[in-house]
Parts: structure tokens; C-alpha cells; sequence
């Protein structure tokens, strides 16, 4: 392979990661919901998009950094009220309730955003600490998408380390594969299902955030985000932490190969994956059986 070809190459693996780690991170947050309350989210690109829209007000007054933060912040709160005052209601009903409930916010939500800030996209600027390039020998690399990569993998490290290695982390996994034991040991799943779906949010939050300097914002943004969301969460395994990890950058990576070497066929890539991972392993590479809390 010439040199400028394998150059090209590995800038498109690169990007991959990047394009899959904003999936990941998407994806985490609706695995976590799924699992422990036992809900398809489908509003969740909606967050995505409420983050990215966030970000744009933010930081226009406080600078980019100050908008990472409060951003996922603020779609969480969002979302914890959202939970508390529709969604908890639905719990014991039918699930497709539920569905048709955060299908309907998902719509409110984007109609919102044309609503307020209009139909037409949002310039939204790289800050100017990470613009430019970084150098790893003699291939020049986005100081952003670095930046980018760095941040999701200090998220999921810090979500991993918080359910594995904290007493509250250690309740949500409980709840997730035994509701009803959890319950019976007087422990209260009300305000932990209200804390998860939080921290799920947060999580689109925080995606759409990142992602907007590269994606630029616009109130549909979250439709096709959401959809490639939830193609890595079956991929990866519904309630699965590991799973959509691993799935996010695999679909990442498939998706960007694809824009590189057959252009037309890169957003049908990650539903022929999901097509074949479903025939040989339906529920996932790393799916979990799940009890729905009673």
C-alpha cells in the first residue's frame, strides 16, 4: 500500500473511534435505563440534542469547558423530572406505554428546538484551546478529536468504576438482575430508578455535547444519532455495560471504513452487523437476561 494511502487509512480508523465513542457513550445510557428499569428510551436522541443545544447557549456565555459540564448536568435534571412526574406512572402498565410515552417527548422536544432556535442548523466552533493538530511521528491528528477520544474514555471508566466499586453502583446492579430481592431488603428502587435514568441521560447529554463542533446542531440531529444508538445497544446486548462499549467502536470503525472504501453502503454497514450478530447471537454479544421490576 503507498504511503499516502496507509496514511489515509489510519486517519479513518482514527476517526472511527471517534465517530464510535460518542455511539458508545449514547449507548451506555440507554443500556443502563433498559436494564435496571426495563424501558426503551426512544427520547434518547432527543437528549442527545437538548445537550448539543445546551453546549450552544453555554458557551457562548461561559466558554466550552463550563458548557461540558453543565450541559450533561442539565439534561439529567431534565430527564430525572421527566421520570418522576410521566414516566414513573407507566412502570406496572403496559411497556408499550412507555414507548409510545418517550416516542412522543422525542417529537415535543425536537418541534421545541425549531421552535425556539429555528430550523436551520447552528455554526457551532471547535474552542479555540483544541483547535489545530497533534503529530504522532509523521501523521498529523485533530487536537479535538483527541481531546474527544480522551473524554470518552475517562467517562466510561468513571461509569464502570461507580457500579462496580460504590455501595450505590452496587444496588443499581443488584436492581438490575434482581429487582425483587433488592426490594425485599428494604432497599427503596424508586429514587434509584430516578437516579439511573439520570445518569443515562446525562450520558446522551454529554454525546451530544462533544459531538457538536464536529456535527454541528440542528433540532433533528438526535433522529439518526438515536437510531445508530440503539442498532450498538443490540449489537452489544441490552443491560450490558461491556457490550456497547465494544460495540460502539466496532460499529464506529465499520461505519468509517466504509465512508472510505464504498461510500453509499456506510450507513447500511452497522444494520447488516446488527443483522448478523442477531442471527448468530440474538441477544447480543454481551447481553444479560433482565427481570422487570414488579
Amino acid at each position: 500500500m503507498p504511503e499516502l494511502s496507509l496514511s489515509l487509512l489510519i486517519q479513518f480508523i482514527a476517526n472511527g473511534f471517534v465517530v464510535g465513542m460518542y455511539y458508545t457513550l449514547l449507548a451506555l445510557g440507554l443500556s443502563i435505563i433498559f436494564g435496571l428499569i426495563g424501558v426503551i428510551n426512544l427520547a434518547h436522541g432527543a437528549l442527545y440534542a437538548l445537550g448539543a443545544y445546551a453546549a450552544y447557549v453555554f458557551s457562548r456565555h461561559l466558554g466550552f469547558f463550563p458548557a461540558l459540564v453543565l450541559s450533561p448536568l442539565i439534561v439529567a435534571v431534565l430527564a430525572m423530572a421527566i421520570e418522576v412526574t410521566m414516566l414513573r406512572r407507566l412502570y406496572l402498565k403496559d411497556p408499550l406505554l412507555s414507548l409510545l410515552l418517550t416516542f412522543g417527548l422525542a417529537m415535543v422536544v425536537e418541534q421545541l428546538l425549531r421552535m425556539i432556535f429555528g430550523a436551520a442548523g447552528l455554526p457551532f466552533d471547535i474552542p479555540q484551546r483544541l483547535q489545530g493538530f497533534v503529530r504522532f511521528g509523521m501523521l498529523p491528528y485533530s487536537r479535538y478529536r483527541l481531546f474527544l477520544l480522551i473524554v470518552g474514555i475517562l467517562v466510561i471508566a468513571l461509569l464502570w468504576w461507580f457500579l462496580e466499586r460504590t455501595p450505590y453502583g452496587r444496588i443499581i446492579r443488584a436492581g438490575t438482575r434482581d429487582p425483587e430481592m433488592v426490594r425485599i431488603l428494604g432497599i427503596r428502587l424508586a429514587p434509584v430508578f430516578t437516579a439511573v435514568f439520570g445518569i443515562g441521560a446525562a450520558m446522551a447529554g454529554l454525546a451530544g455535547v462533544i459531538s457538536a463542533p464536529l456535527a454541528g446542531v440542528e433540532p433533528a440531529m438526535g433522529t439518526a444519532v438515536g437510531t445508530a444508538a440503539f442498532v450498538v445497544v443490540v449489537i452489544g446486548g441490552m443491560g450490558s455495560f461491556w457490550g456497547p462499549v465494544i460495540a460502539g467502536l466496532l460499529v464506529g470503525e465499520i461505519v468509517s471504513l466504509f465512508v472510505l472504501l464504498y461510500p453509499p453502503a456506510a450507513d447500511a454497514s452497522m444494520f447488516l452487523l446488527m443483522a448478523l450478530v442477531l442471527l448468530l447471537r440474538p441477544r447480543g454479544l454481551l447481553g444479560e437476561r433482565w427481570e422487570k421490576f414488579e
